[in-house]
């Protein structure tokens, strides 16, 4: 009994075996040889007037790109797409000419794009390049990305948005710079919060002031020029002469852009006034000399 069950279990182990074995559909067992080879990198250009949900990254690849309707939740919302020559080599590296030119053409186009300098908004532009493997597959875009923060000072993050940016700045929005009241120590600013004008504030945005093309500021003799630009961008604004007693009606704060942004081209200097004796409820643009006296203290 024992030898008749033995030989009927190795004739099912058998069975079995040759079922394994049968045929193949066609395939030769090589796992390897028989996948389609994956394509080379291959050129391409991303549009404009469209969305991203994910954050802002400066090299593009055509895997990450996902571009989305402006109507929905989105980070990111490209305002441009430019182009470098076509004999370029290689991308340009960070502090190039050819950056240069093409965050000053971004910014040119983002101010078109919302309708007002989109500085005087809480808005970051920023430029993004092709990958290694795309540039050298014939890409030579840049892509010029705008995106809502929560505030443009160094606590900054990004906003999840809903709809477009396009002509957001054309008039009144909650997007403007306005009334601000200062953090600070007894003779410096170190933040600024927004607040309605009707309330109790020390400051206000004013405007931009463009700096030259010169180096970031390190030293204090450097910062100069940057608080006489805003002083003249101030005095504009409320309406006073921008003369000696200029600095005796009001104090300026600056926020120029970071190092890193300064270097790809960015030279839009933030500028404030500052009521360092005093607060006020309500705007002073256009108030003039009655509005923004010469302190005698």
């Amino acid at each position: 009994m024992r030898s008749a069950m033995t030989t009927l279990f190795a004739a099912a182990v058998t069975a079995t075996l040759l079922v394994g074995c049968a045929g193949s559909g066609g395939l030769d067992g090589d796992l390897t040889d028989d996948w389609a080879a994956l394509p080379p990198p291959s050129a391409f250009t991303p549009a404009a007037g469209v969305c991203q949900a994910a954050d802002f990254t400066e090299v593009v690849t055509l895997a990450t790109y996902e571009p989305v309707d402006c109507a929905g939740p989105h980070r990111v919302e490209t305002v441009h797409v430019g182009a470098f020559p076509v004999e370029r080599a290689s991308a340009p590296a960070g502090g190039s000419v050819e950056l240069r030119g093409a965050f000053a053409e971004c910014d040119t186009r983002a101010t078109g794009y919302v309708g007002d300098e989109w500085r005087v908004g809480r808005l970051r532009l920023s430029v993004a390049l092709p990958s290694g493997p795309g540039w050298a597959a014939g890409s030579r875009w840049f892509r010029c990305d705008l995106t809502e923060l929560t505030t443009v000072e160094a606590a900054a993050t990004v906003v999840v948005r809903s709809g477009s940016l396009r002509d957001t700045l054309k008039g009144a929005s909650g997007l403007r710079l306005g009334c601000q009241q200062t953090g600070r120590t007894a003779s410096r600013v170190q933040t600024l919060a927004p607040v309605e004008c009707g309330k109790q504030h020390d400051a206000e945005f004013v405007g931009v002031w463009r700096a030259p093309d010169t180096a970031y500021p390190s030293r204090d003799s450097d910062w100069s020029p940057l608080y006489d630009g805003c002083r003249s961008v101030l005095g504009r604004y409320v309406g006073v002469p921008d003369d000696a007693d200029l600095s005796f009606r009001s104090g300026v704060v600056v926020r120029p852009p970071g190092a890193g942004r300064w270097r790809v081209g960015d030279r839009g200097v933030r500028c404030y006034l500052w009521l360092s004796d005093r607060t006020v409820t309500a705007s002073l643009k256009g108030a003039g000399p009655a509005g923004l006296p010469v302190r005698t203290k």
